[in-house]
């Protein structure tokens, strides 16, 4: 399971974020002009974060509409949470760069993640559970990426147009 290679492997998300951080704004900006191929990479990553959240777990099954309601912040020691946090910087990051609206990328993630652990809370039978923890995780994620994305826009070489002489 994905939370048993990352406690292996706890240096694992930690450097995955410092990468995207360092190098997120600075890839972008060069990629920005492709923007049919950014909103497929962040429809994939959108898609890779639902099935990592919604994919059926060996654990049993929970309360119907329960929701934990303790908040812990993520730190790189808290593995999962932590992991739940970088999951969401990529296709924030992605979606701010293919459709030019930081603030939609922002909201539309944020009910994303408010959505997956509705449908977590309310299908007890795929083994998994709501927590405001995730939620939280989730949702400075989306911050991180659509700041680097921000950022890589706002670096991003201008297009120029070319207008015919004397116009």
């Amino acid at each position: 399971m994905l939370t048993d290679v990352l406690l292996e492997h706890r240096w694992l998300m930690p450097a995955v974020l410092a990468v995207l951080v360092v190098l997120g704004p600075p890839v972008g900006a060069v990629v920005a002009d492709r923007r049919r191929t950014l909103a497929v990479l962040a429809a994939a990553s959108t898609v890779a974060v639902l099935v990592l959240t919604l994919l059926p777990t060996p654990r049993g099954p929970g309360e119907v509409g329960r929701c934990e309601l303790t908040l812990v912040l993520p730190t790189p020691d808290r593995v999962e949470l932590f992991g739940n946090l970088v999951l969401f910087v990529v296709p924030a990051f992605l979606a701010v760069l293919a459709f030019r609206r930081p603030l939609h990328a922002l909201v539309g993630l944020v009910l994303l993640s408010i959505a997956i652990e509705a449908f977590q809370s309310l299908v007890p039978s795929i083994g998994r559970s709501c927590a405001l923890t995730d939620l939280t995780s989730n949702g400075l994620g989306v911050v991180i990426g659509v700041a680097l994305g921000a950022v890589a826009l706002r670096i991003a070489p201008r297009r120029r147009t070319t207008s015919a002489p004397g116009q």
